[in-house]
């Protein structure tokens, strides 16, 4: 059973709702920068107030400036993202491609599950104001609130993982049944598309780590679309890995993130609406 997180003493110091983060000791997060919510402005048709006038953007609002836009939020993240990530992804082109290196093949991937949070957060926040652009704050800010929420997940997922590759790279020796192997493949599958959606509930919620478990699991099975459409963008990272190069998933991590909100919406939504106060 999944039990709403109340609003009171059971929240974590670091509460808050939908995407904003205000933790202890930091600054309250404006309403405009919460998900869902937008600068108030006039009713369509209504004149602003008197003596009031619009500001003007020297930014257009068209198509041409919003495509400009979002290549500038995707390129900006996916250099950020291969920064956080750098130290692992370094050590992992110093490793061969060994089934005994799968460990520390691992720990080269600690980083990357902070960055990982780091970009959601950032391109959750890519269709505000075009004329106020910056995503590199929204970055490091989405980095700063997330590294330790993500590693506390991103952890324990990359060693369940690591225990189901070392135990199919060496199966032969296990004397299992071959329908073991499916099995575990399919375990493995599964707690990847987990990891998606404990991924996106990290980076825009303030939830206990065993809170957004219970949730990444809950949603699973509640929303088939959101774990079909993850499920859609780990078959073609795999496919386009095996068919082009290994580096493919990191020179598109901004735009296949962007892929991962977007058929995530229907769960933030639902987190947003019953799961915070």
């Amino acid at each position: 059973m999944i039990l709403r997180v109340p609003a009171g003493p059971g929240r974590t110091d670091r509460a808050r709702a939908a995407t904003g983060r205000a933790g202890a000791g930091s600054h309250e997060i404006p309403p405009a920068d919460r998900p869902g919510t937008a600068p108030r402005r006039p009713p369509s048709g209504q004149r602003p107030p008197e003596g009031r006038e619009p500001p003007a953007s020297s930014f257009g609002t068209g198509p041409l400036s919003r495509a400009a836009a979002l290549i500038h939020t995707l390129v900006t993240v996916e250099a950020l993202l291969l920064v956080a990530a750098s130290p692992g992804l370094a050590a992992l082109l110093l490793l061969d491609p060994a089934p005994a290196n799968l460990p520390l093949a691992a720990v080269c991937l600690l980083p990357l599950g902070p960055a990982t949070a780091a970009a959601l957060y950032a391109l959750d926040r890519r269709d505000r104001d075009l004329a106020d652009l910056h995503p590199a704050r929204s970055y490091w800010r989405g980095w700063r609130l997330n590294a330790v929420p993500a590693l506390k997940l991103w952890t324990p997922l990359l060693a369940w993982l690591t225990v189901i590759a070392f135990t199919l790279t060496h199966f032969t020796a296990t004397g299992l049944p071959g329908w073991w192997a499916v099995l575990l493949a399919a375990v493995g599958v599964g707690s990847l598309l987990w990891g998606a959606h404990a991924l996106v509930l990290t980076a825009l919620f303030a939830f206990r780590a065993r809170d957004t478990a219970r949730l990444a699991a809950y949603f699973l099975a509640r929303h088939g679309r959101a774990t079909l459409g993850a499920a859609s963008l780990l078959v073609l990272t795999a496919a386009g890995t095996a068919v082009l190069t290994e580096a493919l998933p990191a020179l598109l991590a901004a735009p296949l993130l962007l892929s991962l909100l977007h058929s995530s919406r229907p769960v933030i939504a639902e987190t947003q609406k019953d799961f915070t106060a």
